[in-house]
């Protein structure tokens, strides 16, 4: 039995859509794989202590780490799927773009590490660092947008995927001061290093998912429209070096 576990980044209402997509990998891949899907970081946290994590898509920032300190091996990555983020505030804010936000402004954030990352370099333009914020944490994108809708902050950082996924009704109470355009960091599939000798049916078979017509259909309901494809040591290391980049 693999163990696979969903970076708890996407809105609980595509958990449906991933356990389709596991009954799917399943059956093409003829292993057993239990999916696990936390909601948050807590919990994910409390899932790597109690079990092997065998598969795992994560985060750019996650996906290094288990890269790295782990040696888990990359498999896919999604196809024209970057990892963008948002910063957002709330409809009526006075704020019309990142750079008007004041020093100690209050920011939302979750655990996401890549998405504080990315949206720290955004706010450079407005000669913000991370000692000028007051920092909110969140336990869910989720959770940031109710709270900035009553304006328990001037802004929040979102994934953009997660921000788009939002309901009409909440999109209309926020609104985007800035998007970023970074292109080439996104979530990744990593496979354990006790795991590696599944590495290539699985491979194939999230390669080769959306060749019929119920995987195409469970691609579309996850965002990932146009499926994924393979990612080597050498594409992650480009990933790898781009978020170290970031950090600097």
């Amino acid at each position: 039995m693999l163990n696979f576990l969903i970076a708890p980044d996407f809105p609980p209402e595509n958990f449906s859509g991933w356990h389709i997509f596991n009954t799917l990998l399943q059956k093409r891949t003829g292993l057993r794989i239990r999916l696990l899907t936390p909601a948050d970081s807590q919990e994910e946290n409390q899932m790597y202590q109690q079990n092997r994590v065998d598969l795992v898509y994560a985060n750019p920032f996650h996906a290094a780490e288990l890269i790295r300190r782990e040696a888990y091996l990359p498999v896919v990555r999604p196809i024209d799927c970057p990892d963008e983020m948002v910063i957002a505030t709330y409809a009526d804010a006075p704020f019309q773009h990142s750079d008007e936000l004041p020093e100690q402004s209050r920011i939302l954030v979750t655990d996401n590490a890549d998405v504080r990352l990315v949206g720290l370099r955004l706010l450079e333009s407005a000669a913000l660092s991370e000692y000028d914020i007051r920092w909110e944490k969140a336990a869910t994108f989720q959770a940031a947008a109710r709270r900035l809708i009553a304006r328990e902050a001037e802004a929040a950082f979102f994934l953009s995927s997660a921000y788009r996924a939002f309901n009409t009704s909440t999109r209309e109470r926020l609104r985007v001061l800035m998007e970023s355009r970074l292109d080439d960091i996104s979530h990744v599939l990593v496979v354990h290093p006790d795991s590696a000798a599944h590495r290539r049916p699985l491979c194939d078979a999230f390669t080769q998912m959306r060749r019929d017509r119920a995987g195409e259909m469970v691609l579309a309901d996850l965002g990932i429209s146009q499926g994924f494809e393979q990612l080597d040591e050498e594409d992650a290391e480009f990933m790898i070096d781009l978020m170290d980049t970031l950090r600097d």
